[in-house]
């Protein structure tokens, strides 16, 4: 071997190691970004407030941001937004609730038993294939337009993600743990609150965050139909009058509660798994 490809090889070595100064593996994506979640959103208010003030957007279509922030401040004002805000929210922890408790609890009956997957799992399947929506006719014509329409359409559109989540997780969970339960003669409550609970938790946490966020796109449609409060409400009678500007605020607010009910739950899916070690992290 000549001097020459013995020095290279060497100054590689020495290369290989040296420590690198990048923290972290070097194929990951790197560290989360400082208020990265806010970058396109700010980019997307700089372009509507540039085209506004260029004139490339026509006010009738689309309001300039500053016009629907005074319209933001004159409803707050009033009282309007509070009280359509509070009844929207209401109608939606009321689903959440009912929805979780019945997809988690359908998922644990069909995780758990051959006999309750047959039962349970082929009649969800099949409502998932349904959307929410498009059940919208059937229940008005059983529960009519009050309230409990539109807290169990909001139900209906929660129980599906987190059943198919929760259920995806009781089925992959290591057989070795179930194994080691019978090992140690763990009984069937003691089972399923030490090793299957926490095993779904994962997957249940996910299908949350898909429940609330199909929770707020369910209401701002059912909201639409013959109600007397909430955002959804607020919207359609904007439409009526051509009030664009608050239109695009009931948008915005949507999409803000959108973000914080996702932002929880990505709060909490940190605080409760943090002993897994991810890409994210």
């Amino acid at each position: 071997m000549s001097a020459v490809t013995t020095q290279t090889l060497g100054r590689l070595a020495g290369a290989a190691r040296r420590p690198r100064t990048r923290t972290g593996p070097r194929l990951a994506p790197g560290r989360p970004l400082r208020f990265g979640t806010a970058l396109g959103p700010l980019l997307l208010l700089a372009v509507w407030s540039a085209g506004s003030a260029a004139g490339l957007i026509e006010p009738r279509l689309l309001s300039a941001p500053w016009t629907v922030v005074t319209t933001a401040g004159d409803l707050v004002a009033d009282g309007r937004l509070q009280g359509h805000l509070a009844s929207s929210t209401q109608r939606v922890v009321l689903g959440l609730v009912f929805g979780t408790l019945a997809g988690l609890v359908l998922a644990v009956a069909s995780g758990l038993s051959r006999i309750g997957e047959a039962l349970i799992d082929g009649p969800v399947q099949i409502k998932r294939a349904l959307p929410s929506l498009a059940l919208v006719p059937l229940l008005v014509l059983w529960f009519g337009i009050g309230e409990s329409m539109k807290v169990i359409t909001v139900a209906l559109a929660v129980f599906v993600p987190v059943y198919i989540h929760t259920h995806n997780g009781l089925r992959t969970i290591d057989s070795r743990y179930v194994e080691l339960s019978e090992t140690v003669r763990l009984k069937r409550r003691q089972f399923i609150r030490h090793v299957v609970l926490p095993g779904a938790l994962p997957g249940f946490l996910l299908g949350m965050r898909f429940a609330v966020t199909s929770a707020w796109l369910t209401l701002v449609v059912v909201e639409q139909v013959n109600a007397t409060s909430g955002l959804g409400y607020m919207m359609e009678l904007a439409r009526t009058y051509g009030q664009t500007e608050v239109i695009i605020v009931g948008l915005v607010v949507y999409g803000l509660l959108g973000l914080l009910s996702d932002g929880l739950v990505r709060y909490a899916e940190r605080r409760v798994l943090s002993w897994r070690r991810t890409l994210a992290g």
